[in-house]
């Protein structure tokens, strides 16, 4: 590490002075991390950056730091415009500096809007106000951001396995020379874990670089730099100052605020956000290596929290900390490269029974991914989730051959996800025998769980259902008063052996269904080899 500028501390120290800004501010507060320093003053906060050379950064020329200045500006302007204001010059000189002077400048700073500390997410999530609601705006908002990000060229060694690799590797390196001889037999064990889930990842690496997965994201997205702006969350301080932290495969993205709520014992919420992400995505591919991901960026926090724990100044009750957290997330990683057998559900019932309510509150408590017919069936015809098909009763997209369709999607879905390692619900009518049995097959030969979920209500209740879902049109299903008629008519009663491995759940009740979940529970949890 090497500081080139010895002035830098005495011009943060000068713009400690109120008198210096342009405008009001009674007291002037600075926050140091270890590569910068953030001046809070009045309504906004400057942020200069240090004179260091860390390797994987390199702000020692001013040239150097106007040019990351202006790059932090442009790149966290595409979330959060209205906190990033503009770069502004620094003139004068260290003991007596002037704001907006640029003739000639001594340094830079990135000019923000303020925002309460007390709104980030992570703040907001230990005193318990992160709601649903919050976090699926935010899987909309992120859905949406990498949809339209530009994709790294084929030629950039961005997102190939082997740059991938690397950095994973160096974790472990990093990390292993800060921990007690105790913990070095899981960090091996760890070491090696990780190695074959690369070795299996290593070709959807590949591929999902070619088909263009790998983009300019934010890079740094944890719940640390989330900040609820009117209850929307805004994603802040994405990573500027090294191309390969931020030109990532989408799924690391994502992959790392679901660490980040798992860490947070919030795996309701971690599998909410995924979910929420996916089904507006389509990206269920990247699943497949989201247990890689997973781990990876929990060992890159272990690392952060280690060298933290271990720095000379970091006194003994921070430090101590410091390696709990650091244990915490080694514990996490080893957990996501544990070896699973997931389980395959399915729901059954008519429209309007509360088939999307039960699933939702079954991924949060099991950790699955869902996959819905109504929305898989429209994305196949080339139509959004709440776009309307205009279709008729048995026609255009839900014709017998756009049925079919639906199914064999869910079903190559459900398969893949499977091989992923993770539970899967498959939130479809179900209605017609044969189309249940096709997907307890594919459990019986992979070897898995296979739970249907019975969702049952009243007549009236569905036509009352039906009636508001249609008022609101804020739903992908299409059923009206009609289809419902029709389906009650058409379906087929489950068998005697498939009773079994039924759950039976009424009306789509959360707070009455108790002895539901522990049946689900029972069914799906793993069986011990011995019994």
């Amino acid at each position: 590490m090497r500081e080139m500028t010895p002035h830098q501390r005495q011009l943060v120290e000068a713009l400690c002075d109120p008198a210096r800004y342009p405008h009001a501010a009674r007291r002037v507060r600075l926050v140091e991390t270890h590569i910068s320093w953030v001046l809070l003053a009045g309504r906004y906060a400057y942020k200069i950056k240090k004179a260091l050379d860390l390797g994987f950064l390199d702000f020692t020329t001013l040239a150097r730091r106007r040019f990351y200045c202006e790059e932090e500006i442009r790149l966290n302007r595409r979330l959060a415009p209205q906190l990033y204001l503009d770069v502004v010059a620094i003139g004068g000189s260290p003991q007596s500096p002037v704001l907006g002077e640029d003739d000639p400048a001594i340094e830079y700073a990135v000019r923000m809007r303020r925002f309460a500390a007390s709104k980030q997410m992570d703040r907001q999530l230990a005193l318990a106000l992160v709601t649903p609601t919050h976090i699926d705006r935010l899987a909309t908002l992120i859905a949406r951001f990498h949809a339209g990000l530009p994709t790294a060229p084929q030629d950039s060694p961005f997102g190939t396995p082997r740059e991938i690799q690397a950095p994973a590797r160096q974790n472990f390196d990093q990390l292993a020379p800060l921990l007690e001889p105790a913990d070095l037999a899981l960090l091996e064990r760890l070491r090696a874990a990780i190695e074959g889930e690369y070795a299996a990842c290593a070709p959807w690496m590949e591929r999902r670089r070619r088909e263009g997965w790998v983009r300019e994201c934010h890079g740094d997205l944890h719940l640390g730099n989330i900040v609820l702006i009117r209850g929307q969350p805004t994603p802040f301080d994405g990573i500027e100052f090294n191309p390969a932290l931020r030109w990532i495969d989408v799924m690391s993205e994502v992959a790392f605020l679901v660490m980040d709520l798992l860490d947070r014992s919030r795996p309701d919420l971690a599998f909410r956000f995924l979910n929420g992400y996916l089904e507006l995505t389509g990206d269920y591919a990247g699943v497949n290596l989201l247990r890689f991901y997973l781990a990876y960026r929990a060992m890159v926090r272990a690392k952060i929290s280690a060298i933290f724990a271990r720095q000379r100044d970091t006194r003994p009750e921070p430090a101590g900390r410091a390696m709990a957290a650091c244990h915490g997330y080694l514990a996490l990683a080893s957990k996501c490269l544990a070896p699973q057998r997931p389980a395959l559900i399915i729901t059954h019932g008519l429209p309007g029974s509360g088939k999307t309510t039960v699933a939702q509150a079954a991924l949060e408590r099991l950790q699955a991914v869902r996959i819905r017919s109504d929305v898989e069936r429209k994305r196949l015809f080339g139509l959004a989730p709440l776009e309307r098909s205009r279709s008729g009763v048995g026609d255009g997209i839900y014709s017998a051959e756009g049925t079919q369709r639906t199914y064999a999607r869910l079903h190559q879905l459900a398969r893949d996800l499977l091989t992923a390692g993770f539970p899967v619900i498959v939130d479809a009518a179900f209605l017609r025998q044969a189309e249940r049995e096709q997907f307890r097959q594919l459990a019986c030969e992979m070897g898995l769980p296979f739970v249907m979920l019975n969702i049952r209500s009243a007549p009236a209740i569905l036509r009352q259902r039906i009636l508001q879902r249609m008022t609101r049109a804020k739903d992908a299903s299409e059923a009206d008063l009609q289809v419902l008629q029709v389906l009650q008519a058409a379906q087929e009663p489950l068998m005697p052996e498939e009773l079994a491995c039924t759950v039976d759940f009424l009306d789509g009740d959360m707070t009455g269904n108790e002895a539901s979940w522990s049946a689900l529970k029972k069914l799906t949890a793993p069986q011990d080899p011995s019994q």
